[in-house]
């Protein structure tokens, strides 16, 4: 079982100070009461027998519904290249990035 230690309000002035954040003193004391009933709920939800759940990474069942990978003939290149914004040599121009 995870022990939940509570959070200090010098903790929450670290992690603010490596974010770059300016707390102001209210903001410090409700970050940490906030962090302190979020650690409060943790461990009520550590309490519970899980020992019949099954290990799932989904709520619920997905299954992906993938088509045949098929060669087909594709569209004519002229009227793919109908409606772009800049063309040359049969290919799409682009703007160069470095």
């Amino acid at each position: 079982m995870v022990k939940f230690v509570k959070i200090s309000r010098q903790a929450v002035e670290h992690v603010a100070l490596l974010a770059r954040l300016e707390l102001s003193e209210q903001e410090i004391g409700t970050y940490t009461e906030q962090l302190n009933t979020i650690l409060d709920y943790a461990a009520i939800l550590e309490k519970l027998d899980t020992s019949e759940v099954q290990p799932t990474a989904h709520a619920v069942p997905l299954h992906n519904v993938l088509r045949e990978d098929e060669v087909r003939v594709s569209m004519p290149q002229e009227k793919v290249l109908q409606n772009a914004p800049d063309a040359e040599n049969g290919f799409f121009r682009v703007p160069k990035i470095v």
